[in-house]
């Protein structure tokens, strides 16, 4: 089961491949030119069928499969006590609170949280922070928000130290994401 969203100024394009192995979970992929027309000219005709098509689809899958994946990973807990420290964060990215804070808020010591990060996230607090503040600023982003602005609403330090670890997980600055759409 799985449902969609968008933000900002988008358009979406749906393009279901049944009967494929392309990914075994969902990954958000870095679209090139050439993906995107692929998916522009697959999707226009969602019925069609035939020998043409066909091909455009198995060009597709293989673009698919090369294309580089981006770090968006963002996994939900099950543990209540993980979910409710995770959805104080959701609500407030800019929480700089430690593990040993949340964890008096939640009714858990951070050695507990700590383990519960690894085990049901498969990364620490720290990183699973980080996802969650890259994810947030991905949607602040979106709807227009200054790169600046961005950064203090997300909880980091500085727009300077915003920008280097959006460039490290992104390979460019948070200012070049939306530019070419608008």
């Amino acid at each position: 089961m799985h449902a969609h969203r968008a933000h900002g100024h988008a358009e979406l394009r749906l393009a279901g491949l049944p009967g494929t192995d392309v990914f075994t979970e969902p990954v958000v992929v870095n679209v090139g030119p050439l993906l995107r027309e692929l998916i522009l000219e697959y999707t226009r005709e969602p019925g069609a069928g035939g020998p043409v098509r066909d091909r455009l689809r198995a060009v597709l899958i293989d673009q698919l499969r090369a294309a580089p994946q981006q770090p968006l990973h963002l996994p939900t807990p099950a543990d209540p006590r993980l979910a409710a420290l995770c959805s104080i964060l959701r609500a407030d990215p800019a929480d700089d609170r430690t593990l040993a804070q949340l964890g008096r808020q939640v009714g858990a010591g951070d050695r507990t949280l700590s383990r519960l990060f690894r085990s049901e996230l498969h990364m620490s607090f720290p990183q699973w922070r980080t996802q969650l503040r890259l994810h947030h600023a991905l949607l602040l982003l979106a709807e227009g928000e200054p790169v600046t602005a961005v950064a203090g609403r997300c909880g980091w330090a500085s727009a300077s130290a915003f920008i280097d670890v959006f460039r490290r997980a992104f390979g460019h600055p948070p200012g070049r994401i939306f530019r070419s759409e608008r």
